[in-house]
């Protein structure tokens, strides 16, 4: 395991979506709930060494029905268990992914006998190694909607303050402009993407587009709101490298961890500048998928980066 490679409490944050524990089997890999929990528990011991005290390990688990049966399974809430019982982890938050374009499944519960609703929301742990990891949430506001613009414009017009039913008081401090307002812990993000460098890419090179893919604004979120510029982020389950890209617009230092050699050569047509011809494009994905590593692109985008994709064994 790469990761054990690394210092000690050196790493900010481990922000990473590994394939789920789902029924059929899919290309990018997957084990039954059964052996699933304790394969991932390696994972996050490590983890938990490689933290620093104030950082954050996040994680992406897609939900599940149990085999044969449309009864949910509680692997990802058994697993968020282990964590906090058995390795230390404190629970700083649970988050929830609604994917409003995901298609209805599981086919047999929703299409075919109608007894379900589409599963459309995804589970989004955020661990820490202490109870205060680093945290700013003024980071990844939210826009204000037209009625708090209205406010924030006029708000003696608008507003008379008053006690609401709950017990606030809402005064002065809520006509104040802070540049957005608080995001909740439910994420609306569409996954949607159809075209971009990646899958442009990836058509270019006849290859395989990873089939699991997340939105870069859900990775976006978590990076922009518990690190900083120079911070270490690392994705332990790689697949495409949406984390990888996501980091180094952020100005981050990063890692990415990803098994299949293909998924990781594909990845570089996310970094490569839009100009840059299709034979250089082939080129660099080639000599990936060939094994080579530390791959410099500095020289061919405006602003430097180091590819820092490994093939963890």
């Amino acid at each position: 395991m790469l990761l054990e490679q690394l210092a000690d409490r050196s790493v900010s944050l481990v922000m990473t979506s590994p394939p789920f524990a789902l029924q059929r089997q899919k290309e990018y890999g997957n084990l039954d709930q059964d052996s699933y929990l304790d394969w991932i528990m390696k994972f996050a011991e490590v983890v938990k060494r490689k933290l620093r005290d104030d950082g954050s390990f996040v994680i992406d688990l897609g939900g599940a029905y149990q085999k044969g049966i449309p009864s949910r399974s509680l692997y990802n809430f058994r697993l968020l268990i282990r964590f906090v019982d058995e390795l230390g982890f404190h629970l700083a938050e649970d988050f929830y992914w609604f994917n409003p374009s995901k298609l209805p499944s599981p086919i047999e519960w929703v299409n075919k006998r109608k007894m379900r609703a589409k599963d459309s929301v995804n589970t989004i742990w955020w661990l820490s190694k202490t109870a205060w990891p680093k945290a700013d949430v003024s980071k990844v506001l939210t826009p204000y909607s037209d009625r708090m613009k209205k406010l924030l414009a006029d708000p003696a017009a608008f507003y008379k303050p008053k006690l609401r039913p709950s017990g606030h008081d809402i005064g002065a401090a809520f006509s104040k402009d802070n540049g957005g307002a608080i995001p909740s812990n439910l994420l609306n993000v569409p996954n949607t993407e159809s075209n971009g460098q990646y899958t442009a890419g990836c058509r270019l090179a006849g290859t395989t587009m990873h089939p699991a893919r997340f939105p870069a604004k859900i990775p976006a979120f978590f990076i922009d709101m518990l690190t900083d510029p120079g911070d270490v982020v690392v994705d332990i389950f790689a697949g495409s490298n949406t984390t990888g890209w996501v980091a180094e617009q952020g100005a981050r230092r990063w890692l990415s961890f990803e098994l299949d050699k293909n998924y990781v050569a594909a990845s570089v047509f996310r970094f490569l500048p839009e100009e840059l011809p299709d034979t250089k494009r082939l080129e660099l994905y080639q000599r990936l998928r060939d094994g080579e590593s530390g791959i410099d692109l500095s020289k061919l985008s405006s602003s430097p980066t180091l590819f820092d994709v490994a093939i963890a064994g």
